[in-house]
C-alpha cells in the first residue's frame, strides 16, 4: 500500500510538472523569440499608432499618436501628453488649455509598467504563453500570441500580440486588465533604424519657461 501511495504521489508530481511546462507553448516561444531578436537588431524605430481603450460597459475612447524607440529609450506622443524616457529618467509632459506641467520620475520607479521598449521582452518572465490561430491584421497575415499573467497582482491579466508572420514585426497588441477593460495599440508607418540622438528622448525644462515641475525622484 505504501509503495502504491508513493507511486501515485510521484505520478501526480510528474503530471503537475508537465502541466506547468505545457503552459509555455514552445511554438509561441519561437515566434516571440524571433520578434524580440528582430527588435534588438534594429537601431531604433519610429511609428504612428492608434490607441483605443474600451471599458466593461462597451464605451470606448480612441486617440492617435507617435512613438520612437531605441533600446531602453522611448518617446511617446499623444494629443495632450508626451512621455520621454532616456533610460534613466522619465518625464511626463502635459500641455492642455494653456496649462503646462512635467512630472519627473526615475526609471526604477516605473518598474512593472508596460512600455514601448519592454513590450518586446515582457514574455520572458511573469507570463505563460500560447500560439493562437493566425488571422489578417492591417491587411497582413499575423501570428497571434496570447500571454497570461502568472501573478494575480500583475498590471495586466492578459496580453495578445499581433506579429507579422513574414517580417516578425510587432504590428499591435491588446491588453486586458481582468476587470473588463481593454487597451489596444496598433502600429502603422513603422520605420526601422531611425537615426535618433540621445537628446531626442530627454525633456529640457529650459525650453518651457514657467512650466510647473513636479519632481518625484
Amino acid at each position: 500500500m505504501k509503495k502504491n501511495i508513493l507511486f501515485l504521489s510521484f505520478f501526480c508530481l510528474m503530471f503537475i510538472g508537465f502541466q506547468v511546462l505545457a503552459q509555455k507553448d514552445p511554438n509561441a516561444k519561437s515566434v516571440l523569440d524571433a520578434m524580440s531578436q528582430k527588435f534588438q537588431a534594429m537601431n531604433g524605430f519610429t511609428a504612428e499608432f492608434d490607441f483605443t481603450y474600451q471599458d466593461g460597459s462597451g464605451s470606448s475612447d480612441r486617440q492617435s499618436g507617435e512613438v520612437a524607440v531605441k533600446g531602453e529609450q522611448y518617446r511617446l506622443k499623444l494629443p495632450e501628453q508626451e512621455i520621454f524616457n532616456d533610460g534613466k529618467t522619465v518625464w511626463t509632459f502635459i500641455q492642455a488649455d494653456g496649462y503646462r506641467e512635467v512630472t519627473i520620475n526615475d526609471v526604477s520607479q516605473m518598474e512593472g509598467e508596460l512600455t514601448p521598449s519592454n513590450i518586446y521582452r515582457m514574455y520572458e518572465s511573469g507570463f505563460d504563453y500560447k500560439l493562437l490561430a493566425e488571422k489578417t491584421y492591417q491587411g497582413k497575415k499575423v501570428q497571434v500570441v496570447e500571454l497570461n499573467a502568472t501573478s494575480a497582482d500583475a498590471p495586466f491579466a492578459q496580453v495578445k500580440l499581433m506579429i507579422d508572420k513574414g517580417t516578425k514585426d510587432l504590428l499591435g497588441w491588446e491588453m486586458f486588465d481582468g476587470q473588463g477593460g481593454m487597451y489596444s495599440y496598433s502600429f502603422k508607418n513603422l520605420k526601422a533604424n531611425a537615426d535618433l540622438p540621445p537628446t531626442y528622448f530627454a525633456f529640457d525644462t529650459k525650453k518651457y519657461p514657467g512650466i510647473e515641475v513636479i519632481d518625484l525622484r
